[in-house]
């Protein structure tokens, strides 16, 4: 079964690049001024989940 992956909220993404910061997969990206993950790279550690200060990060299909 595969690992669920991080899914920003583009309308409640602040840009804050916290989630950028803190990512050891380098898997998050900043687009048009909104994050975006490469799922690709995630390897569904949660520390993006964890850090964003809004809630605009959280599991995939959630």
């Amino acid at each position: 079964m595969a690992k669920p992956k991080a899914f920003v909220k583009k309308e409640k993404c602040l840009a804050c690049g916290g989630c950028i910061s803190v990512c050891p997969q380098d898997a998050i990206l900043m687009i048009s001024s909104k994050a975006v993950v490469d799922h690709d790279q995630c390897n569904s550690c949660s520390i993006c989940v964890k850090t964003c200060p809004i809630g605009a990060i959280s599991w995939e299909g959630k």
